[in-house]
């Protein structure tokens, strides 16, 4: 969120609080195999520390100021702080196999919505926890993004505003996908959601929730 310091609980909590539809978060593996709530696969830009994440125990990530004082946050410590709907991002196929599981055990095919820029994660999730919901995310495409959310079996694609066209828009109609727009932080982009009469949008700033469905 850009109002207080990202992937944290005290983002989430604020962005519930703003009456936000669902909260976006990022998950990662730490080196003992923790799924740990970062936005960057390094902890340097957000945390006082330093290194990939991939190398660091949860421990060590813990003792991290993550911002303002706030701690890295497991991902089921944001289950616990929160309860609106979830859209968790993975950042691979151990990361779906982790997630799964937390999936399995707190019953969560209802609530957390998966996905990924990576196709291979999203067919592994799916096959994991049947019925999950899955959304295929992109930043440069073009209307093949559409064919290959179909190809992993996932229900929506989340898409680049910048990059948004109406001919892609209508080739996800055609092929009943639903269509998110990142990140929508400005009036301009707002009015392209409303005009493409997407389902939803990602911003950083939930004051610029004013119609859809709007995540943080």
């Amino acid at each position: 969120m850009g109002v207080e310091p990202e992937n944290t609980l005290r983002s989430f909590v604020a962005a519930e609080h703003a009456g936000l539809d669902v909260i976006e978060l990022d998950l990662h593996l730490s080196k003992d195999g923790a799924l740990v709530v970062m936005h960057d696969a390094d902890v340097d830009r957000t945390t006082d520390g330093t290194g990939p994440i991939a190398e660091q125990t949860l421990a060590e990530l813990r003792a991290l100021d993550a911002g303002r004082g706030e701690r890295v946050p497991v991902f089921e410590e944001v289950l616990d702080a929160v309860k609106c709907p979830l859209q968790a991002e993975i950042k691979d196929e151990a990361a779906a196999r982790a997630l799964a599981g937390v999936m399995h055990k707190r019953d969560l095919v209802g609530r957390v919505e998966v996905s990924s820029f990576h196709d291979e994660a999203i067919t592994e999730i799916a096959r994991l926890v049947p019925g999950v919901r899955t959304a295929l995310i992109a930043s440069r495409y073009d209307t093949d993004v559409v064919d290959r959310a179909v190809e992993t079996g996932a229900r929506a694609v989340c898409l680049n505003i910048r990059r948004l066209t109406l001919e892609i828009v209508e080739h996800a109609r055609k092929a009943d996908l639903r269509i998110i727009g990142w990140v929508v932080n400005t009036q301009d982009h707002l009015r392209l959601v409303r005009a493409l009469e997407l389902d939803g949008a990602t911003t950083d700033y939930p004051e610029i929730k004013r119609t859809g469905r709007f995540t943080a």
